[in-house]
């Protein structure tokens, strides 16, 4: 298969050129090679190269910068996979895209996870954007994936793992925050997921695709240290305390940011259990 991946550069397009590339052509944009925000000229890239699938890992994710961006996100996270969606159908395509838990309000009770067809009530630009995506994409094509992930970490780029790990050898106790709940989840994990679902053949569709299991930051935090035999004290915070105490302005975030993998289940895709996720992560992480 020709497969083109965009947003070359991310720890997840990364990932996913590594995984397609046996047996595969792969082709990577960065923006400087093929900006998706410039409809004509993603008409033109595709339908010159004509690849059988594209996967888009191309997004504006600053989810705090993104409020006082609103154009600049949009366009690249509405307008972006509209245009690869209006592209991919011309030249028979078939179109995988990443998108957010951000497109829900994040308010269900924590008893329950979020469904595929559950009502999208975005908050925030960045989750407004991401939806914008979603709905140019289910409006211009029928072929495509999209699969929904979130508190994404992986080798090769800036996350929390990382982040935690430096501040619990650096200092003596931390505060994290412990009203929020998800999945963390492993870009390798996301890559083998979407690489199932095309061998497999999955139907087209919107999915969910996280690690299994359900945590907080806090919790999360507390395993990230235990994993490593970092010895520091772990304060859970509330989320309102730590915007008080850190004195920030942030977007809002999601308390329920859980995502019911049932659907992918059913298709008989295998998902891993955060925790093993994680340890696979800072194995791979340490030998690098």
């Amino acid at each position: 298969m020709k497969i083109l991946i965009t947003g070359a550069n991310g720890m997840l397009a990364k990932e996913v050129k590594e995984k397609f590339a046996t047996g595969n052509e792969i082709i990577t944009t960065d923006v400087a090679e093929l900006d998706i925000t410039d409809e004509k000229a993603v008409f033109d890239f595709i339908n010159n190269l004509k690849p059988d699938y594209i996967i888009n890992c191309a997004a504006f994710t600053a989810v705090d910068k993104a409020e006082d961006c609103y154009d600049l996100a949009d366009k690249i996270n509405g307008d972006g996979p509209t245009n690869l969606a209006k592209a991919a159908k011309s030249a028979g395509a078939k179109l995988v895209h990443v998108s957010t838990d951000y497109v829900f309000g994040g308010d269900l009770d924590i008893s329950k996870d979020y469904k595929e067809d559950d009502k999208k009530e975005p908050v925030t630009v960045y989750g407004k954007t991401k939806l914008h995506g979603e709905q140019g994409i289910e409006e211009n094509m029928e072929e495509y994936y999209i699969f929904r992930t979130a508190w994404l970490y992986g080798v090769g780029g800036n996350n929390f793992v990382k982040t935690m790990t430096k501040l619990g050898t650096t200092r003596d106790e931390i505060n994290v925050v412990s009203d929020q709940h998800g999945s963390p989840t492993y870009t390798k994990d996301l890559t083998e997921i979407i690489y199932q679902a095309i061998e497999k053949k999955i139907p087209y569709g919107v999915y969910h695709a996280t690690n299994q299991g359900y945590t907080t930051w806090y919790e999360f935090t507390k395993e990230i240290l235990k994993e490593q035999g970092i010895e520091c004290k772990v304060n859970p915070v509330t989320t309102q305390e730590y915007i008080e105490m850190m004195k920030i302005t942030q977007a809002k975030r999601p308390f329920n940011s859980q995502l019911s993998k049932d659907k992918l289940l059913e298709q008989g895709i295998e998902v891993p259990e955060w925790k093993d996720g994680l340890k696979r992560y800072l194995k791979e992480q340490n030998c690098q």
